[in-house]
């Protein structure tokens, strides 16, 4: 898929002032300045603002627009300079940037080159301050694109946990309308049938297991905890005849599920609460599910989220986390980038780390249904979405936040396909209650 499009206009900062290029051009030299830092040659076509070019004449094309994209890898090098010199257009990538960021990493597997660290880095500075210096790009640390989250507070306190949901999930009920299926299921879906499932029976197929897992009857009390736009609450109300109580922290979400509880009439089968998990009173119920929140509540509070499942629900009822996972090491948020743009204060542990946690509360652990594959063809299906209708998701988010999302999802699907995400269904049971015969449905 080729992913140039209209770009938006970069700001006009000090770094444009006029500049004479180097001799040469400035691409041969940012070529040259970077020979050392890649132990080689560059795997792309590089296009500088004065026209000049360097590199393989029949690779990818990466535009670098204005010095202002080199000012921002100077201050962050890797990941977070060069995803905010291409969210504001300051960087282009002239075609597939998923096949760009294999080669990228391909490169630096095979070169086997080591993290960019500052001391990496400082070694070539005087080089990279010169050409700096000579393109335009030597400047101030540029302010931030405004998309980028600016989160203020204690970790994971009530009010920066609720602004840094409101940063993604706020963004717009109508944007995420396009972006997602009917049901507005905002996590993977379970192609029970394979990867050709068209995605709303996908997202269907992934509710319905869960509500069977948990044993769903009708007029059970049932708890969906981080409950999103609503798809869970009203699928178990709908199909199952439980009675219902969602909660969230992101008020645009609770206000969209109010208006579909009314048109479908279930103002006696579902209640949505916008509060903090942390905040939930009413119980015990009789299942519980929660559906990628966990990674959201951070790393010091996780056992405090998994005493509270174990709480909500009555002894020998059935709780189903739905969760992803990444390998330990580096960036347990995702990296830079996700971090930076996408889920401030998010934490991803490997699943067994995961699964400590919720036996840790008292759970006894039932099942772990792995869906790592299902969630590359989810994010696959809302990027294809996304592209279709790029110019109707640049009227509602505009270009620079258009940009993200695709950053987002192209990258998301590589992570998922590569094994360094993962997700998982994780079926839990509280002890006591009737001897349990056989586990629901799976």
């Amino acid at each position: 898929m080729t992913l140039t499009h209209d770009r938006p206009t970069p700001a006009t900062t000090d770094s444009d002032a006029p500049v004479s290029p180097p001799p040469g051009g400035v691409a041969p030299r940012i070529e040259a300045a970077l020979h050392p830092l890649l132990r080689g040659p560059l795997p792309v076509r590089l296009r500088a603002w004065d026209g000049s070019e360097a590199g393989p004449e029949d690779a990818t094309v990466v535009e670098v627009r204005t010095p202002q994209a080199l000012t921002r890898l100077l201050w962050h090098p890797g990941e977070l300079g060069a995803a905010q010199a291409y969210v504001t257009g300051e960087l282009e990538v002239h075609g597939d940037i998923g096949g760009t960021l294999d080669l990228v990493r391909a490169t630096v597997a095979e070169r086997d080159l080591p993290p960019l660290t500052p001391a990496r880095v400082a070694r070539l500075l005087p080089d990279l301050v010169r050409l700096a210096r000579e393109t335009g790009a030597l400047a101030r640390r540029p302010a931030p694109p405004a998309t980028q989250a600016v989160i203020k507070g204690r970790l994971h306190s009530l009010a920066r946990d609720r602004a840094s949901i409101s940063h993604h999930y706020d963004l717009s009920n109508d944007f995420y309308e396009l972006l997602l299926d009917d049901h507005m299921a905002y996590s993977s879906a379970y192609f029970a049938d394979g990867p050709d499932m068209a995605l709303e029976d996908a997202q269907a197929a992934k509710l319905d297991l869960v509500c069977r897992k948990v044993g769903l009857r009708e007029g059970m009390r049932f708890l969906d905890v981080g409950c999103g736009w609503g798809s869970l609450s009203l699928y178990a109300a709908e199909h199952f005849g439980a009675q219902v109580t969602g909660v969230t922290i992101a008020a645009e979400q609770k206000a969209f599920i109010d208006r579909r509880i009314a048109e479908r009439g279930l103002g006696d089968r579902v209640r949505i609460e916008l509060r903090d998990y942390r905040e939930i009173g009413s119980g015990p119920y009789d299942a519980v599910a929660s559906l990628e929140m966990g990674e959201h509540v951070g790393e010091k509070n996780y056992a405090t989220y998994a005493e509270v499942l174990h709480r909500c629900v009555r002894p020998g009822g059935y709780v189903l986390v739905q969760q992803m996972s990444r390998f330990a090491g580096h960036h347990p948020g995702g990296g830079p980038f996700i971090e930076s743009f996408i889920a401030p204060d998010m934490t991803m542990r490997p699943v067994g780390e995961t699964l400590g946690f919720l036996q840790g509360a008292g759970f006894e652990v039932r099942g772990v249904h792995a869906l790592r594959e299902h969630y590359v063809w989810t994010v696959d299906a809302w990027h294809r979405t996304l592209e279709e209708r790029w110019a109707e998701v640049v009227d509602l988010i505009g270009e620079e936040a258009a940009r993200v999302w695709r950053l987002y999802l192209v990258g998301g699907s590589q992570a998922f396909r590569d094994g360094r995400m993962g997700v998982d269904q994780l079926l839990l049971r509280r002890p006591g209650g009737p001897a349990v015969v056989s586990d629901p449905a799976r």
